[in-house]
């Protein structure tokens, strides 16, 4: 399979059409950019980088459009904290690890861990899915 950055313009927009996305200029251009990889991006860095050839693409517009990924399942909202969203361009189920120093994000691999003891759910619902993230920070010196 080919990278997306390999993919045109044309391929780009008929993957967003096949999600039911309407395929403007600018969200063929953010998709360029996410869907090439798996990464980890603040909507701030998709702002930056989206634009850093001379583009002009709003910072609504990119908030706007990384909503309409996430809604539509081409990539994922990880909630760091109320502060911090990350967009994450791997859509299978997984969880991560967290650098609470460098910000950093890691993707565990779901099959390497399991969450035992959930609660019982709330009548007439079923879960969808559970997604963990373990805070990191460096570890603290041992004194002797």
């Amino acid at each position: 399979m080919r990278a997306f950055q390999d993919h045109t313009s044309q391929e780009l927009a008929d993957l967003l059409r096949d999600r039911g996305i309407n395929p403007t200029a600018q969200r063929v251009d953010i998709a360029r950019l996410l869907l090439y990889r798996r990464i980890h991006m603040a909507a701030e860095e998709v702002f930056r980088l989206v634009n850093r050839d001379g583009s002009h693409v709003s910072k609504a517009t990119v908030y706007n459009t990384l909503g309409v990924f996430a809604e539509k399942g081409l990539i994922r909202e990880v909630v760091i904290d109320p502060a911090r969203v990350v967009y994450d361009s791997n859509t299978a189920p997984h969880h991560h690890f967290y650098n609470v120093e460098t910000g950093e994000l890691f993707d565990i691999e779901e099959h390497t861990m399991s969450v035992d003891g959930l609660p019982p759910l709330p009548q007439g619902t079923e879960v969808e899915g559970v997604e963990v993230i373990v805070r990191l920070r460096p570890a603290a010196e041992t004194v002797s």
